[in-house]
């Protein structure tokens, strides 16, 4: 239902698109429109990973980093039948994760220092396996396009006030209207497919690690970081909040048309309930590491309670 819901979500952001054209002039400027629209979606299908993790001075990180992260993600990943992604560090304060790239041979995988200082070891292997879960379904893609086609609707709706035909044909005020209410509806469109795309990847980013409690310990410590600690890179750069696995910018808590990721709250319902935990009992939080020791030397008790799966991964 996650992918049909996904492409309808895609074939209401193209019909906008197109239709702005239309209005603008005619069969021709919807031809056009779309043009336009493939030659960007070329760019930044080839580009995007680069892009987003220069925005955010990612570093880097090679097989023998000094967290042991890119054996954690290679084992995931290999759990998960994917080839390893780049594995990035990106030096912030805020807990946070995002991942990137056109193709499961061409991703990769982005945590914040602050995300290695906060969680345990189990906590850190959900994280891991939800951005590889991303990468799986080919959400980095499809989260890509949807935001090529936002920015060039608000474009387009921007361009409106400026072509005669628009105006003859809807007038001043329509113009005007069409140039509020389309990145509006462009907006909502992605923002509902991030959400669609969040659950799916929470889902099976449980099952790569085969503990759901993990991953929903780390998205109550995750959403409680992000809530107190700024993002700069992420303030200074909004249209990539829907990438990270919480919303970097402090961003709404209801789940609504407006909000770029689903309630925290009832993300981890939806993992307790898969885990078969009771839904009315306060999910357990994993302990912090030692000030100054190693990263994820605490064991999450929520992944105590969970029963061992035989072939559930490394960290099973």
């Amino acid at each position: 239902m996650g992918y049909f819901k996904t492409a309808l979500l895609m074939a209401a952001m193209t019909a906008l698109f197109m239709g702005i054209g239309y209005l603008m002039g005619g069969a021709g400027g919807a031809l056009i429109a779309l043009v336009v629209a493939a030659g960007m979606n070329v760019f930044t299908w080839w580009n995007s990973d680069k892009m987003v993790l220069r925005m955010h001075n990612a570093q880097l990180l090679g097989p023998r980093d000094r967290f042991g992260l890119y054996d954690m993600v290679s084992e995931l990943a290999a759990n998960a039948r994917l080839p390893t992604p780049a594995v990035y560090l990106i030096e912030t304060d805020q807990p946070n994760a995002f991942a990137t790239g056109r193709n499961p041979g061409n991703a990769a995988v982005a945590v914040t220092s602050g995300l290695l200082r906060t969680l345990s070891r189990e906590e850190l292997a959900g994280v891991v396996a939800h951005e590889l879960a991303h990468i799986r379904n080919h959400d980095t893609a499809i989260m890509t396009v949807t935001a090529t086609f936002a920015g060039a609707i608000s474009m387009l709706a921007n361009f409106a006030l400026f072509f005669g035909g628009t105006r003859e044909r809807l007038g001043l005020i329509g113009t005007l209207a069409m140039m509020i209410l389309a990145p509006m509806a462009a907006a909502l469109v992605q923002m509902a497919i991030s959400r669609t795309r969040e659950y799916a990847a929470d889902k099976a980013g449980a099952e790569i690690c085969g503990h759901p409690l993990w991953l929903a310990s780390a998205l109550e410590r995750i959403q409680q970081g992000a809530a107190r600690v700024d993002n700069m890179a992420a303030e200074r750069h909004p249209a990539t909040a829907h990438m990270f696995i919480i919303n970097p910018l402090h961003g709404q808590r209801m789940d609504n048309l407006f909000a770029t990721h689903p309630a925290t709250e009832n993300r981890v319902a939806a993992l307790r309930a898969m885990a078969g935990a009771d839904d009315r009992a306060p999910a357990r939080r994993a302990p912090r590491s030692d000030a100054g020791a190693a990263p994820w030397g605490g064991s999450a008790p929520a992944a105590r309670e969970q029963p061992k799966r035989r072939g559930s991964g490394p960290w099973g």
